[in-house]
């Protein structure tokens, strides 16, 4: 196949759709590792930035990108109609929910179509999306295979074009794994498709995971989520049980994870974030019922994820009456916007939703983090908020302060001489070794 040899010759130019969170860093070590790239982002802002060398993503830095500039590898456009330019094409865009927690394909459906217009004999098309098992043969490959040029030729994968799936498993600032260190998961829809997706991706990731199939590779994407949002879900509910009882859940974990075998150790907090776990499992929800199948056990997860919110809110409320004090009418700080610790990302970040209910229950609520100066707006939330500074006089003014993100960044114990209520949903300030009457965990 030419393609693999131009692969295995560093000639492969690479394509990423989506220069976000997943796509961006992807790109980046193709680039370190000797390949062209070309990013592609609907994002005029992005584009400026990327071809000075800079960054938009905290935990990406400018001199990464600089280097892969400086390179001359690393190049990021607006204009979709250069696709016949590469070789490869990866595709990192958004898989959200609709208002009825169904997914909503938009992006990729958009993304394909947009592709299908310039689809060349020879390239690779690589979801990495997020998404049901069957989206890559039942969305992708039809849409391509009917790609008819001027000349009316259809193609046919795995001869005229090749297409696969390989989940992404980015984890924004873990200081253990990176792109490149995690092992990948890619199923191609026919022998010659996985042989060249796998030869690519061999060349920037530790160790390639080649599966039988497409929908192989989209369900192992879900399992992994769903294992996390089950677990999550099941120290959660046994938080408000252990509550209820006066036991510290924290430091039942501590104890239970000193079991060599058998226990994984996981932790509650005030919801799920990030683009990942409040939102794959109900990918796999929706595709089971064209089957009959109800995931109860999934959906069970989820509402009790999805009310973690509600049960901090409801905390705060009994806390502030022990002070004789309402929530309505109340003034909160709360701190930590990101949806985990030192990150920007603000992906289905619980603190919005915590903002928003604080506010239907009359509070007044300002909020600190040091990686997001200014609340972004999102496809739900759109507050006008600065975040304030952290001074003596802040924290004191305030009837409660409600952590809500664990940033390293803060300093637990000034925080904890000038409250004069804390509301930890991270057990934040008892891991800082701070144990006060005015500290509460939700």
């Amino acid at each position: 196949m030419k393609l693999l040899e131009k692969i295995k010759n560093k000639e492969a130019v690479v394509g990423i759709i989506g220069l976000g969170y997943v796509g961006l860093p992807l790109g980046l070590e193709f680039a370190l590792k000797g390949f062209k790239v070309l990013g592609f982002d609907v994002d005029e802002s992005k584009i400026p930035l990327l071809k000075a060398g800079k960054t938009y993503i905290k935990h990406i830095s400018s001199e990464k990108i600089k280097n892969a500039v400086d390179l001359g590898n690393f190049d990021a456009t607006t204009d979709f109609s250069r696709l016949p330019e590469v070789d490869a094409i990866i595709i990192c865009v958004p898989t959200p929910l609709n208002e009825h927690r169904d997914p909503d394909m938009t992006y990729i459906v958009n993304t394909a179509k947009t592709i299908k217009k310039y689809l060349r004999k020879g390239q690779l098309i690589t979801l990495e999306s997020t998404t049901y098992p069957g989206t890559t043969t039942e969305i992708l490959q039809p849409l391509f295979e009917n790609a008819e040029q001027n000349n009316g030729e259809k193609f046919i994968v795995g001869e005229d074009f090749y297409l696969a799936f390989s989940p992404e498993r980015e984890d924004p600032n873990n200081p253990n794994f990176s792109t490149a260190t995690i092992p990948k998961v890619v199923g191609g829809v026919t022998k010659n498709c996985i042989d060249v997706s796998v030869a690519l991706y061999d060349f920037v990731i530790v160790k390639t995971v080649p599966v039988s199939s497409p929908a192989v590779a989209e369900a192992t994407k879900l399992l992994e989520n769903i294992y996390r949002s089950v677990n999550i879900a099941l120290v959660n509910e046994l938080k408000m049980v252990f509550n209820k009882m006066g036991i510290d859940v924290w430091e039942v974990i501590e104890a239970a994870k000193t079991k060599p075998f058998g226990f994984n150790a996981f932790y509650p907090g005030p919801g799920l974030g990030g683009h990942c776990i409040p939102i794959d499992p109900f990918y796999l929800t929706w595709k089971a019922r064209e089957f009959e199948i109800s995931t109860k056990f999934i959906e069970l997860a989820g509402e009790i994820n999805t009310f973690q919110p509600q049960y901090v809110v409801e905390r705060t409320m009994y806390i502030l009456n022990k002070y004789q004090k309402a929530l309505n009418g109340s003034k909160l700080l709360l701190l930590g916007a990101a949806y985990k610790k030192d990150i920007d990302d603000m992906r289905e970040s619980p603190s919005l939703k915590l903002i928003e209910l604080y506010k239907e229950n009359g509070a007044e609520v300002v909020y600190n983090d040091p990686y997001v100066p200014k609340l972004p707006k999102t496809r739900k939330y759109n507050y006008e908020k600065t975040s304030i500074e952290l001074t003596k006089e802040n924290l004191s003014e305030f009837d409660a302060v409600v952590l809500s993100t664990d940033h390293s960044d803060y300093d637990y114990k000034f925080i904890a001489e000038n409250a004069k209520i804390i509301i930890d949903t991270r057990n934040a300030f008892e891991k800082a070794g701070i144990k006060q009457d005015n500290i509460f965990k939700a």
